[in-house]
């Protein structure tokens, strides 16, 4: 028999990733490599794991996900929003209890763009009155 898989995209910052949940024991690799091994830091780690705490649904899926782009912190919170919309795609009565938690909701915050005549975005070259 052949296991079901949800797949879905998670956008955060410049990070994009593509999820995919596979019917299993609860594995999670991003990137070939374990989750714990690839992001290092533990609070990132619970990050992508906040879905399946939140829906119980822990030990049903194996997560296998690719990411590229931005930084571990803009990629773990595009992890977790492929894993909600992939968990919605899997079972649509979860879709209440992910939106409530706000895990189904992408996150526009950006980063702003560099103007002509000044230093970074905001920030100026320094004044210089003589």
């Amino acid at each position: 028999m052949e296991k079901k898989t949800y797949f879905a995209i998670g956008r955060r910052k410049e990070a994009v990733a593509r999820v995919r949940l596979i019917e299993g024991k609860g594995q999670r690799f991003v990137n070939g490599k374990p989750l714990k091994e690839y992001f290092g830091r533990e609070t990132l780690s619970m990050i992508v794991e906040q879905p399946f705490r939140l829906t119980e649904t822990q030990d049903r899926f194996d997560l296998q996900a690719n990411v590229k782009g931005s930084g571990h912190s803009g990629q773990a919170g595009a992890i977790r929003l492929g894993v909600a919309r992939a968990l919605v795609k899997s079972d649509s009565e979860l879709r209440n209890q992910l939106k409530s938690a706000g895990f189904l909701t992408r996150d526009p915050r950006m980063r702003e763009r560099k103007k002509y005549g000044l230093a970074g975005a905001r920030k100026r070259f320094q004044f210089s009155k003589r």
